[in-house]
């Protein structure tokens, strides 16, 4: 018989109520305990986890001795501290919500808390696991030959509230390039398969939450850029973002090209924002354009309806959890997103803020020269 997975969740606002309906769909697993420090959340996240129990602190959640794995969810700014609440009293295996961390003070503690952490951690990104992106990454080398340019283009809706509207603030989010594109920074890691070196980017806030105020101040978050990234092995990457494009087709479009040929992902957005009198939603697609003999090869990658309705992630915090509950069960060895992999998407979306900032290109080891860099 299965073993069954018991999850204490911390945080389950938007994102963290997208884990319960996830979870939910398992086999062998269930929500214990939960912490939500906000009612109206806390009310919703019951409907989601009725058997659930609720407690009032991290450390009253980790009291609960049924516990097998820990899902962080709270918002950004929360993560380091409890990351460390658990090093200190628990540590479970956990997977710990983008960005992991948002203050470029917290590198050291991060890298502290990643050498000495005993139990597996795993890092949400959850574009890894959208089954037209998973079908790009399967192809890719095939497809191009080895990757020389990668170009990843979002282009979205602005940022939703959020409670306390923690999200419009860079102090509490770590900057769009952080918050947002942290993401972004993971694929192109995983796709041209070197280290950043370099970053230069030119973005800012130009249309999104100017006419807003909270406590007499107005957001600053960033509302599109561009980034580009070198990387050792010689190749780039560009992102481009704009977050004030809600009428687009689809919401992110990754290309890679190489020697070969070159191979697109176009993946819409959540379906609950297409509007209903235009039909259907788009379904993604992979497209494969080789040099010789010229044609593209254009395939739909359809989602699963019921993941569809879990969730805004194409149906990948699904796949994302059922790998997971893999390593907490010990069937894999290691986690397809490690601490490394989550402090360089971070330090990655800093740089790129610094260079928006500062208007000069970032050497990566200007923010990560402390960093123990895996073999």
């Amino acid at each position: 018989m299965a073993k069954q997975v018991n999850y204490g969740i911390i945080g389950c606002g938007m994102m963290g109520q997208e884990h319960l309906r996830n979870i939910a769909l398992l086999p062998n697993t269930r929500v214990s305990a939960i912490f939500e420090p906000d009612a109206d959340m806390a009310n919703q996240a019951r409907h989601l986890a009725p058997d659930a129990t609720f407690v009032g602190s991290v450390d009253a959640l980790l009291e609960v001795e049924s516990l097998d794995c820990i899902l962080i969810a709270s918002p950004n700014f929360r993560h380091v501290e409890q990351l460390d609440a658990l090093a200190a009293k628990r540590p479970l295996p956990v997977l710990v919500e983008k960005p992991l961390f948002t203050n470029p003070n917290d590198i050291n503690r991060i890298e502290v808390f990643r050498q000495n952490y005993p139990a597996p951690v795993w890092v949400a990104m959850e574009y890894r696991y959208m089954p037209p992106i998973a079908t790009f990454l399967k192809d890719v080398e095939a497809a191009t030959g080895g990757v020389k340019m990668l170009t990843i283009r979002e282009h979205r809706f602005p940022f939703l509230s959020k409670v306390e509207d923690w999200n419009r603030f860079n102090a509490k989010t770590g900057g769009t390039f952080v918050e947002k594109c942290c993401h972004f920074f993971d694929l192109m890691r995983l796709v041209i398969q070197s280290e950043p070196i370099r970053v230069m980017a030119s973005g800012g806030q130009d249309v999104n939450h100017l006419d807003e105020t909270y406590d007499g101040e107005t957001p600053d978050i960033y509302d599109n850029g561009y980034v580009i990234v070198d990387f050792a092995s010689g190749a780039r990457a560009v992102l481009e973002l704009c977050m004030f494009a809600d009428g687009a087709r689809y919401q992110e479009e990754v290309s890679a090209v190489g020697p070969n040929g070159k191979i697109e992902a176009l993946v819409p957005g959540p379906g609950r924002f297409w509007p209903e009198h235009l039909g259907e939603p788009p379904v993604p697609q992979v497209i494969v354009s080789p040099r010789s003999p010229k044609g593209p090869l254009v395939r739909n990658i359809p989602v699963d309806p019921t993941l569809l309705d879990a969730g805004d992630h194409n149906g990948s915090t699904f796949y994302q959890h059922r790998h997971f509950v893999d390593l907490v069960c010990g069937n894999r060895e290691t986690a397809d997103v490690n601490l490394y992999d989550g402090m360089i998407s971070v330090i990655m979306g800093m740089a790129a803020q610094l260079s928006m900032k500062e208007h000069r290109a970032v050497a990566i080891d200007e923010l990560a020269d402390t960093l123990i860099r895996p073999h």
